[in-house]
C-alpha cells in the first residue's frame, strides 16, 4: 500500500512538472533566440525538479504517516519505536506487553532455539499451549536463516500474505513469533525496518550483557585483589635492631607474589618471600594458602617442617601445574644469624660491607621446587650477619625486568651497581631506588609482577 500510493504520487508530479515545462516553454520563449531559449529552458526545468522533489518529499511524509503511523501498520511502527529505547531483555518484555499484547492483541513467544527454551510467552490460551509448542518445534526449530517468515492459520509457512495469521523473525538462535489475526493488514513495507530494530536490540542487548558481566568480574577481581592484600603486611612490624621496608605490584590485581615479617620474639623475626606459579585465582588461593599455613604453625623456628607443611598443603589442593619458589629466614638479631631455606629463588643476597666496599653474597637455593615433586631432606643453611648487613628478597619481577632490546636488569652492571651504592641508605630508601631502576629500565612497561622485601641490621 505505502509504495503503491507512493508510485502514484510520483507519476503526478512528475506529470505535472512535464506540463508546465512544455507550456511555460511554448508560451514564454517562442520569438527568443535559440541560445537564450536553452538557457532559459534548462533554468526553467531544474528549479521545477528542485519544487518537485521538494514536493515529494512533502508528500511522501504524508503519506508515511498516513500509512504507517495512523493505519493498522502503526502498531508495528510503535512496537519499532519503543524497541530502539531497549537495552535489556526485560525492556524488551515490558515492550512486547504494552504494545504487541495490550495495544495489539497479539500473542507473542520468544524461543532460544539453541536448547529450545522459553525466554517469554504472552498469558494466553494459544502460546500455553502444548499443541502450538509442538508443532512450531517440529516446523521451526532447526530454521537458521536469518529473516522474516509469516505462518498461516496452521503455523506453517505461507508465501500467500492475504493467508498469514502470524510472522516471526530469525536471528540466529533467537525466534520471535509474533500471532495476529490480521497481519495482512501490515504495509509489507514495514517487515525490513522491525528486522533491523530487532537485531539491533539483540545486539545491543548481548553487548550489555557482557560489559555487565565484564563489570561484574571485575568487580569481583578487585574484591579478590582486597582479600589478597590483606594477607600481606599493610605496615612492617617494628623490630629491635631490625629495619623492614617491602614493595609489592601486581602486574593485575591478583597476583602470585607474597610476601610476610613474623617477629617471634625479642631477638628472631622470621621473613618470607615467594611466588606460585602462573596468575589469577589459583596462583592466589595457593598464596593465601602458603601464608596461612606459616601464620598458624606453632613452631615456626622449625623451617624444614615449615616447608613440609607448606609443600603438602599446596598438593592437598590438587592443582596439577601449581607450585611456589619461596625464601624463608629466621633473622637473630642477638646471635647476629641467618637462618634460611631457599626454595629456588634466585634473587635473594645479602649485601655486606668490606674494606673495599660493598660486596654481594648469595643466598643460595638448598631445596626443591615446593608443591609439586617429591621433597628430598630439607637443609637449613646459616649465614653470618654484620652490623648494618642488608638482606634483599626479591621476585624475579626485579631481575627479568627488560629494557627494549630484551636486555634483563638483573645482568646489567647498573642492577649490582644500585644495590651497592644504595646499601648504605635506609631500608624504605633502598626499596625506592631499586623500584625507580626497575622502572626506569623497563620505561614503564613491567612484564611481570615486582615484589620486594628488605631487612637491614641496624649498625
Amino acid at each position: 500500500m505505502l509504495k503503491a500510493r507512493q508510485r502514484i504520487c510520483l507519476f503526478c508530479i512528475d506529470t505535472v512538472i512535464a506540463a508546465i515545462f512544455i507550456l511555460l516553454s511554448i508560451y514564454l520563449f517562442p520569438k527568443a533566440g535559440w541560445v537564450f531559449t536553452l538557457l532559459c529552458s534548462v533554468i526553467l526545468f531544474f528549479s521545477l525538479e528542485l519544487i518537485g522533489d521538494a514536493l515529494v518529499k512533502y508528500l511522501f511524509s504524508k503519506i508515511d504517516d498516513s500509512v504507517l503511523q495512523k493505519g493498522t501498520t502503526s502498531l508495528i511502527s510503535n512496537f519499532i519505536q519503543r524497541l530502539r529505547f531497549c537495552y535489556s531483555l526485560e525492556d524488551f518484555y515490558e515492550t512486547v506487553g504494552d504494545v504487541l499484547e495490550v495495544q495489539g492483541d497479539c500473542s507473542v513467544l520468544f524461543i532460544n532455539r539453541n536448547n529450545n527454551y522459553v525466554l517469554y510467552n504472552s498469558p494466553d490460551k494459544l502460546t500455553c499451549k502444548t499443541e502450538t509448542m509442538n508443532t512450531l518445534d517440529i516446523n521451526f526449530s532447526d530454521m537458521k536463516t536469518d529473516g522474516v517468515y509469516f505462518i498461516d492459520k496452521d503455523f506453517g509457512l505461507t508465501t500467500v500474505y492475504k493467508s498469514t495469521r502470524g510472522f516471526f523473525l530469525v536471528k540466529g538462535n533467537y525466534h520471535l513469533y509474533i500471532f495476529c489475526k490480521y497481519t495482512h493488514l501490515f504495509d509489507k513495507v514495514i517487515y525490513n525496518t522491525l528486522f533491523e530494530e530487532y537485531i539491533r536490540f539483540l545486539n545491543r542487548q548481548e553487548i550489555i550483557t557482557n560489559l555487565s558481566e565484564i563489570t561484574e568480574l571485575s568487580r569481583e577481581w578487585t574484591m579478590l585483589a582486597d582479600v589478597q592484600k590483606a594477607f600481606l603486611p599493610l605496615v612492617m612490624p617494628e623490630v629491635r635492631r631490625l629495619e623492614l621496608a617491602s614493595y609489592f605490584k601486581p602486574l593485575v590485581n591478583v597476583s602470585g607474589d607474597y610476601y610476610s615479617v613474623l617477629p617471634l620474639d625479642e631477638h628472631k623475626t622470621l621473613v618470607m618471600l615467594g611466588d606460585v606459579s602462573g596468575k589469577g585465582l589459583a596462583a592466589a588461593l595457593v598464596m593465601g594458602l602458603v601464608l596461612n599455613t606459616v601464620k598458624i604453625m606453632e613452631d615456626k623456628e622449625d623451617l624444614s617442617n615449615v616447608i613440609h607443611s607448606i609443600d603438602r598443603a599446596i598438593k592437598d589442593m590438587k592443582f596439577q601445574d601449581k607450585y611456589t619458589v619461596l625464601f624463608i629466614g629466621i633473622i637473630d638479631t642477638e646471635k647476629m644469624t641467618i637462618r634460611y631455606v631457599n626454595a629456588s629463588m634466585s634473587d635473594p643476597i645479602i649485601v655486606t660491607r668490606s674494606p673495599e666496599g660493598y660486596r654481594i653474597k648469595p643466598l643460595s637455593s638448598n631445596c626443591s621446587l615446593i608443591g609439586i615433586i617429591d621433597l628430598d631432606t630439607v637443609v637449613v643453611a646459616e649465614q653470618k650477619l654484620f652490623r648494618g648487613d642488608l638482606i634483599l628478597m626479591a621476585s624475579d619481577g626485579i631481575s627479568e625486568a627488560m629494557d627494549e632490546d630484551g636486555v634483563e636488569l638483573g645482568t646489567t652492571d647498573t642492577y649490582l651497581t644500585t644495590i651497592k651504592n644504595s646499601a648504605n641508605k635506609s631500608a624504605g630508601s633502598f626499596v625506592s631506588d631499586l623500584v625507580n631502576l626497575v622502572l626506569s629500565h623497563s620505561g614503564g612497561h613491567l612484564r611481570d609482577d615486582v615484589t620486594m622485601l628488605v631487612a637491614k641490621v641496624e649498625g
